[in-house]
């Protein structure tokens, strides 16, 4: 059970040795990187690399760890109770599986998404070290253990907006995905749009790379903004010449919208702009 890539996902080196390696230390995988560089879809070819079934747990602000294990519905109960229905006297009809209740009673090994774990209350990955380090839970309605019949590979994503646990993170194995350099995003692109046009792919990449090297740029646009531009350049019928003008009233790239998602970077370009024609002058 080997983690080598896919044909639609484009992954280095560092990150096929982490992911065997946490493979075979079985321990969670932390992968933490700037959103849009694939790391909630990682889990998904890492499935389809290894044949393998994936289970989501896409984590909420609200969420709680208690909810990745069951929820015990008691109003719905009490309701039926009261409307006498047979129901009422198995309590396992008002106890709903959580996305780790799913992923420990499968009969094959199967991958689990956490993703987005820094979204929920700073507990919530301290109230997850059992399970995790366990595979089992106590279910005490019923006063049965879940154990997972195979460990699953557990795939738990990061966008660093709040530091997470050491004690949760001594049992992860840890990687951070770079930002692909201009000969990986070429990778990236080709596999997305083939046969693109190779001229369009160099301009787009150069303004590209500049844009996310501006200074104070509060957003700096991701790779899968780069691919729905190029969809977008494609769909436009807008050539490499477009892209290659110098024109300081056209500093803005065409089609911004899908590289620059905030006023004040769309402000920062315009400023740049005017400082350019006045310093043309």
């Amino acid at each position: 059970m080997r983690f080598e890539g896919t044909k639609t996902y484009v992954a280095a080196d560092d990150l096929k040795v982490a992911v065997n390696a946490a493979i075979t230390l079985e321990r969670p995988l932390l992968v933490k990187g700037e959103p849009g560089t694939g790391k909630t879809v990682l889990a998904a070819e890492i499935a389809q690399s290894i044949k393998a079934p994936l289970i989501e747990w896409h984590v909420k602000s609200t969420t709680k760890a208690v909810h990745g294990l069951y929820e015990y519905d008691a109003v719905a109960r009490l309701r039926d109770s009261q409307l006498g229905d047979p129901r009422v006297s198995d309590i396992r009809n008002y106890i709903r599986r959580g996305k780790l209740w799913d992923a420990f009673v499968l009969g094959e090994r199967p991958v689990l998404l956490i993703d987005e774990i820094d979204k929920a209350d700073i507990e919530f990955p301290n109230d997850l070290l059992q399970e995790l380090d366990r595979m089992e839970f106590y279910v005490y309605e019923t006063a049965e253990t879940i154990q997972a019949k195979r460990r699953p590979v557990v795939i738990i994503t990061s966008n660093n907006e709040k530091e997470l646990p050491d004690a949760f993170l001594r049992r992860c194995f840890f990687h951070y995905i770079r930002f692909p350099d201009p000969e990986t995003m070429q990778a990236i692109v080709d596999v997305h749009f083939p046969g693109i046009k190779q001229r369009l792919v160099a301009e787009a990449l150069r303004l590209f790379y500049e844009i996310r090297e501006v200074p104070g740029l509060k957003k700096k646009p991701s790779t899968s903004e780069l691919l729905d531009w190029l969809k977008l350049l494609l769909a436009e019928d807008i050539g490499p010449e477009i892209l290659r003008e110098r024109d300081p009233k056209k500093l803005i790239p065409p089609l911004h919208g899908a590289l620059l998602k905030n006023e004040q970077d769309v402000h920062l370009f315009e400023r740049l702009a005017f400082m350019t024609r006045r310093d043309g002058r």
